[in-house]
């Protein structure tokens, strides 16, 4: 069943909420911004149809992490449904479960398919039942530094000590011997209880200068899943992607079409529903391994869309609506209608020392200039 959205919130800020409001008004949709005080100049929120400043005794951060707050909001100015973008509560299904019950729609998978999906441990425990292969480790939660030796043992050195929770590198260490285990096994935990309030930790076997794959999906109601091909995210820093691109040409085509109908066929066990990112390892031999998911978009979606010309936030408010993959407005009759065309490559610039490590760093920018010309996509959110 369809319903038509007449007004979207979006609980964000910079350039992805400026993202979304632009594919709601080309959906003809009206949108709706917030902003915490210190955003009250910010570009963003002058480009919603509606923007309110909410959370005047809050943090900066924590006007975006308040879902009683937006919820409260939305409720008052009549909204169909609310997009989180990416970070924040996008991954949060409290969040999803407290739209459904006050009637509004959440843009993105089901409380139930993100508590599978956006957890680290319980993500792999799919892919094993999906019979789709993951880094050896162990799929359970490490609640000391004498347990983190003994799975260490168990899995043999390297090995990563990982935030089922985390993202973005936080809570990620690699670990290479047994007498810097208990200082990096602390270390994970408290950046993971900093970044997502709570560490649950567990070790898998570091893979050595791998290749860092990842599968945009569509998903509908009807259970029509697709994938849009792959990216590649090898080029990283502290686990941080730098450099993304698509196709990934640097990988046989065999073993990307592997990576891409394992990443469908982990989405279909699950009945995933809207857009989601599959990552993958693949190591020198060749052979890939299923280590998350994100269910919601990414930063990287645009690098999809320049070479498969599918926009995938109008799919994702679409699919919301409840409009099939293969219906006249998305307009995916099946996989082979989806073709890849040339390249495209996505850069991140990042505030950093170089002088000290690359330390993230702050300061004043003196000149901005902006790309420009043929084949160049700018999406920016401050200014």
């Amino acid at each position: 069943m369809q319903k038509k959205f007449n007004k979207i919130l979006v609980a964000n800020r910079g350039e992805i909420a400026i993202r979304i409001f632009r594919a709601c008004a080309e959906l003809g949709i009206k949108s709706v911004g917030i902003y915490s005080k210190e955003d009250k100049y910010s570009l963003f929120r002058t480009k919603a149809d509606e923007s309110y400043l909410i959370g005047e005794d809050k943090g900066p951060i924590d006007v975006y992490l308040d879902m009683d707050g937006i919820i409260a909001l939305a409720k008052e100015k009549n909204v169909d449904a609310i997009h989180p973008g990416y970070g924040f509560l996008a991954e949060n299904s409290e969040f999803v479960r407290k739209c459904e019950e006050n009637g509004i729609a959440f843009i993105g998978p089901s409380a139930d398919i993100m508590d599978k999906m956006g957890d680290k441990i319980n993500s792999k425990k799919v892919a094993h039942a999906a019979d789709v292969p993951t880094i050896p480790g162990v799929d359970k939660v490490i609640e000391t530094v004498e347990e983190a030796k003994k799975v260490a043992d168990y899995v043999g050195y390297p090995v990563m000590v990982k935030a089922s929770n985390g993202g973005g590198g936080r809570g990620m260490r690699v670990v290479y011997n047994e007498k810097d285990l208990a200082l990096e096994y602390e270390t994970a935990c408290s950046e993971s209880r900093k970044a997502f309030g709570k560490a649950v930790i567990f070790i898998e076997k570091y893979i050595v200068d791998p290749k860092h794959i990842e599968v945009q999906i569509l998903g509908d109601k009807e259970g029509n899943i697709v994938h849009l091909y792959e990216r590649d995210c090898s080029v990283q820093r502290r686990h941080q992607k730098i450099i993304e691109y698509a196709p990934a040409f640097s990988l046989p085509k065999e073993v990307r079409e592997n990576i891409c109908n394992d990443a469908v066929k982990i989405a279909k066990s699950v009945g995933y529903v809207n857009a989601g990112t599959l990552e993958f390892l693949v190591d020198a031999e060749g052979n890939h391994y299923f280590i998350e998911m994100n269910p919601r978009v990414q930063v990287e979606h645009t690098v999809t869309e320049e070479v498969t010309g599918i926009d995938i936030v109008q799919s994702q408010i679409l699919i919301a609506e409840g409009y099939t993959l293969d219906s006249e407005e998305i307009d995916i009759k099946s996989q082979e209608d989806i073709k890849v065309s040339g390249y495209s490559i996505q850069c991140r610039i990042t505030t950093e020392d170089p002088k000290n490590s690359f330390m993230p760093d702050t300061g004043k920018i003196q000149v901005y200039r902006t790309g420009s010309g043929a084949g160049i996509r700018l999406d920016g959110g401050n200014g």
